[in-house]
This record gives structure tokens, sequence and C-alpha cells, in this order.
């Protein structure tokens, strides 16, 4: 293909996209494929000899559209948003086509400026404290990571070796194991389970903390177990609050954490993954008071903020955290300005070496939609799961299980789990709706997440008025199969 044919190509490309995104709730919203459905439709070893793009072409509607699950179908309530949007569609285009790999700022000046800047910016929409931005001068600064899961690793893992270090100094006669086995991480029983596995790989044990009955993390519980894992001879050092809870999108109460971890010099690292697009809007910036207390903060644009994968924002008070933990300096990675004190080396900032130029799709997004675009975006959702709550709420069946704060709903029928569970099998065999469960203490629990960029009004109703007859149709059944017992 040269770069003539890439031309004609890249518009049919580009065709296909548009057309595809524009009529997707024309296609079911969950396939109908049974694992291992591909291998049997393509060769066993790839071909020797080249293929036309034709060919490759007509094989996207045969061979992969059948297995994919359509993220960005109004249909789809399943999870949380994926962000999708044409802006960034096309700087991801941008991105792929200079194809530079930036682990150092000689390695493509641009990628790391911009990416700099644009966690300034994105910063300052969300109102960080002024520690967290990199500024001219600033100690703090943003990052762009490829997950929510990355940015818990890499603050535990900074955590790890500062608190070694720390401990290394004041009681020279402990060795690095001796500390490591005393270490233990904390996070509500509702964190994702990246947090967990962050631990598991860091080789630190960590412990839930319980959560109230708002499901939210208060500082009594904190505390109490803080105290009592001191008395046993363990060193504390990390704790992930949550801002929006996976399960039920509750927040864990910083105002009162904060102040206990900095007093008990354990890092706090904020994970609000999915709730962090909404502080954008003035009326919810409230939800992230007592991130200046945090050491790191972390959000993921790629899930609401109409960036695609993958684009998750972190920052930190202090970067020298993070690269005191991280840098390793070969020759061959080395360039003349890298101890000027002007320039950010990313590698340093994350796990792998290699980095691709995300921090476009963030600058293409923000100036197209500018900030008032994406709160209206927010507020709309926000605006739609209330409906559905309200819808809910009309039917005495049903039951909301935790506040609806933003674009998530729990509910669930009056009655056992078993019950629940034949429900959401009901609505997902159906097809026609996506949605996945969740346990709220012993209750089997339906999330509804409001995802698509062009879900409205009228997909709700469908949503709710199908859910509804399928609750009808099991209960009828139900009824019978429990009389006939």
């Amino acid at each position: 293909m040269d770069a003539a044919e890439f031309r004609k190509r890249g518009k049919e490309m580009v065709d296909y996209v548009a057309d595809y995104l524009e009529k997707i709730e024309k296609r079911q919203v969950f396939p109908d494929v049974e694992p291992g459905y591909l291998r049997p439709l393509i060769a066993d070893c790839a071909p020797q000899d080249p293929e036309s793009f034709e060919d490759v072409f007509k094989d996207i509607e045969k061979i992969i559209m059948p297995g994919v699950t359509h993220w960005h179908s109004p249909y789809f309530f399943a999870y949380f948003p994926s962000a999708s949007s044409f802006p960034a569609l096309l700087a991801d285009m941008l991105c792929g086509g200079i194809g530079c790999v930036g682990f150092s700022w000689a390695a493509s000046p641009a990628c790391t400026e911009l990416e700099t800047v644009m966690l300034d910016w994105l910063g300052k929409m969300v109102n960080l404290p002024e520690e967290f931005l990199a500024g001219k001068d600033g100690q703090g600064g943003g990052v762009i990571q490829g997950s929510a899961s990355e940015a818990t690793l890499i603050a535990l893992l900074a955590a790890r070796t500062k608190i070694i270090r720390q401990v290394q100094s004041e009681k020279p006669e402990l060795t690095e194991t001796e500390i490591m086995g005393r270490l233990v991480a904390y996070a509500s029983d509702l964190a994702h389970s990246s947090v967990e596995r962050a631990a598991l790989i860091g080789a630190v044990k960590i412990k839930n903390v319980p959560s109230d009955d708002t499901f939210s993390v208060c500082g009594s519980a904190l505390k109490k177990i803080l105290d009592e894992d001191k008395a046993a001879g363990l060193i504390p050092f990390f704790f992930c609050a949550t801002l929006g809870t996976t399960p039920c999108c509750s927040f864990d109460k910083l105002l009162e954490l904060g102040p206990i971890c900095n007093k008990e010099n354990i890092w706090m690292h904020i994970d609000a993954a999915y709730a962090g697009s909404a502080f954008i809007c003035p009326e919810f910036r409230h939800l992230l008071n007592g991130v200046e207390f945090a050491d790191s903060f972390n959000f993921n644009p790629h899930k609401w903020l109409l960036v695609n994968f993958d684009c998750s924002a972190m920052w930190v008070k202090k970067r020298s955290d993070l690269i005191g933990a991280f840098k390793l300096e070969p020759l061959y990675l080395q360039h003349h300005h890298q101890e000027s004190g002007l320039v950010t080396d990313y590698r340093h900032w994350q796990i792998p070496l290699g980095r691709r130029f995300r921090s476009l799709k963030l600058w293409f997004v923000l100036r197209m939609y500018g900030v008032k675009g994406l709160q209206e975006h927010i507020r709309k959702h926000i605006r739609l799961s209330h409906q559905f709550e309200h819808l809910v709420l009309q039917d005495e069946r049903f039951e909301i299980c935790a506040e609806v704060v933003l674009g998530l709903v729990c509910f669930r029928l009056k009655g056992s789990n078993e019950l629940n569970e034949a429900l959401l099998k009901s609505i997902n065999d159906a097809k026609k709706i996506h949605l996945v469960p969740c346990h709220l203490r012993e209750k089997f629990v339906l999330r509804f997440a409001v995802c698509s960029r062009t879900v409205e009004s009228t997909h709700i109703k469908f949503a709710w008025q199908h859910i509804s007859q399928l609750a009808t149709d099991l209960l009828k059944t139900w009824e019978q199969n429990h009389h006939q017992q």
C-alpha cells in the first residue's frame, strides 16, 4: 500500500467507522457467538503472499463484527461508560501516523510537553489544588497512564519505596525484607479488584476497611484498623480511597480519611476512575473535597470525558516520589537536556518504557468540545440516570439499592437473589440491552449505567419497558413454579 492507496483506503475506513457509529443502534448490542467462534473462520497460518485491502475489508463484517460487543450502542448499560468521540478518533489516527515512542523528552519533545500541559488543563478543570499541577516550576504534575489499575500500582510502588527508605534511615538494623513483611496497604471493601491486584504485584499485605451503611469508608473505620495493626507491629503505608465505587458509585469520606493518612504518614491515593470526570461540573466538585490531603489522584477521561481508550489521568503532589522509585538511566536513553531540570522524562512515571502520543486525544477533545460541551455531556447522562431511577421507583415491585449520585442506578426486584439472577439472565439472553450485576452486602443487584454518547431519553424508556415486561413474565412463571412446589 503506497501513500496514494492509503489516501483512498483511509477515506473508506473513515466512512466505515462513521457508518458503524451512526447506525450502531440497529446492531444487536451483545453478540450471538460461542467461545472459539473465530478460529474456524480464518486460515491456520499467516498468508505467504500479500492479500488485497478489499479481501481484508470484507472480512470485517464477516469475521469481526459478529463477535463484537457494541460498547457505544445506546442500549449498552453495562460496566461504566467507555468514551468515544470523532475528535478523539481523529487524534488517534494522527498519533498512529506520527508513530513516536515518547519515553523521554528527546524521543519526541511535543509528545512530552503537550502531555504536561494537557494534564495541567485537566487539573484546572476539576479545580485540583495547585500542588498537583506542573506549571512552570511546580513540584507536582500529571501523567497519562493506560488505566486506573496502572495508576494505583504506580502509586503503591512509589509509596512502598518511600516508606522502605524512611524506615531504613530510622532503623538501619532492619533489612528490606523485614520491612516489606510488615507493610500494609488499605482500601474499602468495595474498592476495585485492581487495588488488591496492585498489592499482590507489590508483594505487600492489603486489608479491606469496612464501608458504612452508605457504602462509604469513614475515618473511624480506618482509624480502628490502623490502631490494631500498629499495635501488632505492622507498618501501615498506603490507603486507596475510592470516589465512585464500581459496584454502586459510593464515595469514601476524604475529609475524614485525609487528615488521618497525613498524621500517620500513609500515602493516600484517590481512585476516581469513573466519577472524576463529573468534577468538571461545579455542582459535583464538592465530591472531591479533601483531595488536598492526597499524595496522588487519578481518573479516566477514557470513561466519561469523550476521549477514547486509553487515557487515564494521574497527578502527584511530588513527582520526585515517582521518579525516585523508578529511575534507571542506561546510556542509550540519556540525553543532554535531562539534568537541566526543564524537562520531564515520562518513562520514570510508569511501568512500561514506551508510550504513545496520547495527549493528542485530550488536546483535540478539550478544544473541540470546550469545557461547556463536556459539562453538558456529563449532565445529560446524570439526568438520564435520574429518569431511570424515577421509573424504577414508580414500580412497587422494585427497589433502589444505593443513592443515585451520578450516572449509575443500582436496582433489583424485591425478593430473593435467585429471582434477581433470573431477571438479569432473561435481560441479557434477550440481547435488546446489556447489563451487569454487583453484590451489595448480601444482595444480588442489577447495575444500570448510562454509557453511550448518543443515548437519549427514548432509550432509557425502552430499557425500562423491556425490563418491566421481562419482570412481569418472570414473576408469573416464578409464582407458578413455587405454587407447584
